[in-house]
Formats: structure tokens, sequence, C-alpha cells
């Protein structure tokens, strides 16, 4: 008897942890559509959505190409660069479909872009990669701002083949930012420090997956703009730890 009023203290014990879980997530997340997703107007782990999208750009820039996971058709280098409760996920530079295979520590949330633009001093905008024309941020920002122009873009997101709903309502803006660039860097220009930089993009923050296996994809043709006919299709197998 003593081990039965046990395991049913336990189950009570459980089930209003449970219960204090789901009331702390409405509160925090509302009507949220998509409740694997951190809304677009969040600061999930202390920053904003546009925030991230410039800590991923700055990890993205900080990796050579041998190494790069924007470069890698597998998911061996998925763990390039990654630290903290937030790892970034990339997608990819070349055309085409990729399966990569990743192990996700537990209780990591996951940070992509399903599709984003970048403009600046790194990337043949302006000074100095582009000598002569001056880093206006105003002229950045507009830039961004088209090239990822809702209506020239198809995009499709799923985790665990449920589809995520409603992605062009998480669009992001960064703020101004700096990249460190390696050597063999993925622009092919001088190692060294570089700013301005802008981003603008789709970019989903998914709350740590349960232990276990999933599968997280994601696509994106666009269809206008300086990035024409560029295209992504990704999908991860993602084991994540116990």
């Amino acid at each position: 008897m003593m081990q039965t009023n046990q395991r049913l203290r336990s189950t009570i014990q459980l089930t209003a942890v449970t219960v204090l879980f789901a009331v702390a997530t409405t509160l925090a997340y509302g009507a949220n559509p998509n409740p694997r997703i951190a809304p677009i107007d969040s600061n999930p782990y202390g920053n904003s959505y546009g925030e991230w999208s410039a800590r991923w750009m700055q990890w993205f820039f900080s990796i050579p190409q041998g190494t790069n996971p924007a470069l890698d058709p597998t998911g061996a280098f998925c763990a390039q660069g990654q630290t903290g409760k937030v790892w970034f996920l990339a997608g990819s530079l070349l055309n085409g479909s990729f399966t990569r295979t990743c192990t996700v520590p537990p209780g990591t949330a996951l940070f992509l872009p399903i599709t984003n633009g970048v403009f600046g001093a790194a990337v043949f905008d302006c000074d100095p990669t582009n000598p002569g024309v001056p880093c206006d941020v105003t002229t950045l920002r507009a830039a961004a701002d088209a090239a990822m122009d809702p209506k020239n873009l198809d995009l499709k997101a799923s985790i665990d083949g449920v589809p995520i709903g409603n992605l062009l309502d998480y669009r992001a803006q960064s703020p101004v930012f700096a990249v460190t660039l390696p050597n063999d860097n993925i622009v092919g220009v001088s190692s060294g420090t570089y700013s301005p930089m802008v981003s603008d993009g789709y970019w989903l923050l998914i709350a740590p997956l349960p232990p276990g296996n999933h599968t997280i994809h994601f696509s994106s043709t666009i269809t206008g703009g300086p990035f024409n006919g560029s295209q992504t299709d990704v999908t991860y197998d993602l084991t994540v730890g116990r």
C-alpha cells in the first residue's frame, strides 16, 4: 500500500508540473498557431529574432569553407561553432536538396533561416570589398528589404512531418553588425573584421525537442530580385540526446 501511495503522489506531482508548464506556455505565447516556434515578437533566450539573426550571420561567416555547415551535404559539420542553449542550423549555399544528420544536446533550441539575404562591407556591396562605394546603412537596408520581398518567395517548413504555418510572419531584420572572416572564408576575401552588415529574412526559433529522433525540413524558392532563381531544400535528421 505504501508503494501504491508513493506512485499516486508521484503521478499527482507529475500531472501538476505538466499543468503548470501548459499554463506558463499559454501565458507566454498566447494563441501561438505554431506552439513549437517562438513568436516573432518574443525575445527567446534573451534576444529578439533580429538579434538572433545577426548572431547567426556572425557564426556563419566565422567558419572556413572547408567546415562551413552551409556547404556541408551530410551534416558532418553541424556542431561547428555551436555554444549555449541555442544551436544554429544552416541552409545551403548550393542549389539542390540535401539531407543532413546531426546530433543535438538535450534542452537545446534551434534557430534557422528559411531564406535570408545579407548586404554590406564583406559581401561586395560597399568598401572595402567594393572599393569606392561608401557603406550607407540606409541603402543596405533598402537592398536587403527588396531582396526579401514576400511576393517573390515560396517558403515551406515542417517538424516531424507537421507543416509550420504562416511562414511569412516570421520575417526579421537584423541590427547593424560586424563579421570576422577567417582565412579560407566563404566570401573569398582577405581575413579580418568587416562592418557595417545588415540582413533580412525569414527565421524560425524552435523550442527544445524531446529526446529521440526528429526531422526538420525547410525549403525556399526565390522568383525575383537579386537572388532570383535561388533554391534551398534542406532536411535535418536530428538525434536529440538524453
